[in-house]
């Protein structure tokens, strides 16, 4: 594959994740509030798109209710600042089994499974610009912990979202995950040309060598947007592998709590360590209005 640099590019800051983050950095925001001015001064920094997350206001824990998307959403749409807002629909497909000897009854504390329509509920009231689509099931990290997403609830998952003309940011952890996203492109689920994340080093998913990256890319249709990001340290040489391979870029405490060895990061210094690798490149930052019309996005207000 020839070198094709991408020479406009747009960064996207994943804001705050749903990992167990929230006690190991002091920036990791965790109410609506605190979400939505870190998603603002990442925009000020240089990202176009904030992908956004919700957790727990008092314990940081993960969560999924739409009260707090709402208020999150409210609070980044009445701000001065321009962003593309990006929602994650990822909540809701947790298995973690009992033990290997005896996997059933599951852990009921920690499994979270919900339907279809309520996994996308909160997307239907935000109306953000983008939200995403976790396009398979796989181990993740954890012994018996199972990121579940079948063809079936991403099927009506994704039916969901292409009505409510909301864009689909296809999160590919292999290349099985790219196969099937074509599929749903094939029957029509989703429209064509379709919007890829490349999650690269996520444990077990597609290991972040370049030689995976590149099959990754190269599974890729051409007329796609992409975009890719790896974790912790990888995360900045990820910027500049992502560039020089033809994407657009991915930073945030999401997936990296450090600026460098020891010192914590906020997302708005990641955003600002990113734009000074792309610009030294040669490449340009793109702006919010900018994405919107490569991607075809609509900003629009939330339901009332």
């Amino acid at each position: 594959m020839p070198l094709e640099m991408n020479k406009n590019v747009f960064i996207t800051c994943a804001v705050t994740g749903s990992g167990g983050t929230q006690d190991k950095s002091p920036h990791v925001p965790r109410s609506p509030k605190e979400i939505a001015e870190s998603a603002i001064d990442a925009a000020k920094a240089g990202a176009a798109v904030v992908h956004c997350h919700v957790r727990d206001p008092e314990t940081g824990a993960p969560s999924r209710d739409p009260k707090l998307y709402r208020e999150l959403t409210d609070r980044v749409r009445e701000s001065e600042t321009d962003v593309v807002l990006n929602l994650t629909a990822g909540m809701g497909g947790d298995i973690v089994f009992g033990d290997v000897e005896a996997p059933f009854p599951v852990n009921e504390k920690a499994t979270d499974m919900i339907g279809a329509t309520e996994r996308v509920q909160h997307v239907a009231e935000c109306l953000p610009e983008i939200c995403t689509l976790d396009c398979g099931t796989m181990n993740f990290a954890e012994a018996d912990y199972v990121m579940t997403n079948t063809p079936g609830t991403l099927r009506a998952m994704g039916q969901m979202m292409t009505d409510l003309e909301v864009k689909v940011e296809i999160e590919a952890f292999d290349t099985g995950h790219l196969w099937f996203a074509k599929q749903l492109v094939k029957e029509g689920i989703l429209k064509s040309p379709a919007m890829v994340q490349l999650c690269m080093g996520v444990p077990w998913g597609a290991p972040n060598d370049l030689n995976t990256f590149m099959a990754m890319v190269n599974n890729v249709p051409s007329d796609w947007d992409w975009s890719a990001f790896s974790l912790g340290q990888h995360q900045m040489p990820y910027v500049a592998a992502a560039v020089l391979a033809g994407g657009n870029v991915r930073v945030g405490l999401e997936d990296n709590l450090f600026l460098e060895k020891g010192v914590l990061a906020t997302n708005a210094q990641l955003v600002e360590k990113a734009g000074t690798i792309i610009e030294n490149l040669g490449s340009s930052l793109m702006t919010p209005a900018e994405v919107r019309d490569q991607l075809g996005l609509t900003k629009r207000a939330p339901k009332s």
